[in-house]
């Protein structure tokens, strides 16, 4: 669009607004249609951003974490558990190693086995917490020396279960893409009904129009522009009730998992913002391209 139909958009044109109704089902189904879309973008968005963070946050902390397990003998326990220790602190890329102790042991498995599990009487592994460093460890390399040196020793660096975990997460993020994508595409489909209704409405005063020497182009550019504002009217009433919902829900914490995390961070909070803009973005296409058919038609 040239400067000049930018300026006439924006400002109007009294004469062309006459033949959009200002008011009636088209504009009530628009402004409803794009504002509750809205508020179902800010949902999707903040899903998907969320997913972006756990997927990173446990790419990150179970890459660099491990566990050794001691699966020995009750009475060589605590040599192959020393030496393991010894082992690993001689390790190039080993930041943390320490054994975790019978208390700790027993808060692991207390959610499955409840808190008076007597683990002196049962066959408990003795667990290693190992955190790497920067630059981590060779795994297969400490493998190698820990299977010669104490053969009980089984290291487990969390990549069976680590990779389900992320792949689970960045699906949810890819989820809340999709689901914004098919949200746009039911905005406009929405409003493109909404708008044939209104030019089947208004055929006459169109064929009017027509005959004092209206053309098509200044036509279609009123009904554009009202439904491109609506649009925008509405779902900007939508993202701020979307906004205001995901500010109220509870922060995150590690006692409420991924649950309580389901918000924007920083920065994050100013991207719903561009949600009216693509909005109107997208009732001003469906509108135009609607318009231009029906014109068409009507000839």
């Amino acid at each position: 669009m040239s400067r000049g139909a930018i300026r006439a958009f924006l400002v109007g044109d009294a004469q062309a607004d006459r033949v959009v109704p200002p008011s009636g089902f088209t504009a009530h189904l628009t402004l409803f249609v794009s504002g509750a879309m809205a508020f179902l973008a800010v949902f999707a968005l903040a899903l998907s951003m969320a997913s972006g963070r756990l997927a990173d946050r446990w790419a990150e902390e179970l890459a660099r974490s491990a566990t050794l397990r001691i699966s020995a003998p009750p009475d060589q326990r605590a040599a192959q558990t020393q030496a393991a220790l010894d082992i690993l602190h001689q390790t190039p890329g080993v930041a943390i190693a320490r054994a975790l102790s019978a208390a700790e042991q027993a808060d692991l498995l207390a959610p499955w086995f409840g808190p008076d599990l007597p683990l002196e009487s049962l066959p408990v592994p003795q667990l290693i917490e190992i955190i790497a460093g920067d630059p981590a460890y060779d795994a297969a390399g400490l493998r190698l020396r820990l299977s010669g040196e104490v053969p009980g020793a089984v290291l487990d660096d969390h990549t069976r279960w680590r990779a389900p975990l992320v792949d689970a997460a960045n699906s949810l993020r890819r989820l809340g893409l999709i689901s914004i994508l098919l949200i746009g595409g039911a905005t406009a489909a929405m409003i493109t009904l909404a708008a044939n209704a209104a030019l089947s409405a208004n055929a006459q005063v169109i064929q009017v129009l027509r005959l004092v020497g209206a053309l098509d182009r200044y036509i279609a550019q009123a009904f554009v522009r009202r439904f491109t504002l609506r649009a925008l009217i509405g779902a900007g009433a939508g993202m701020f009730l979307g906004m205001l919902g995901v500010a109220l829900m509870p922060s995150a914490s590690e006692g409420g998992g991924f649950l309580t995390g389901l918000g924007f961070q920083g920065a994050g909070w100013l991207v719903p913002l561009l949600i009216p803009i693509l909005g109107a973005a997208v009732a001003f296409a469906a509108t135009w391209a609607a318009a231009r058919r029906s014109l068409s038609e009507l000839s």
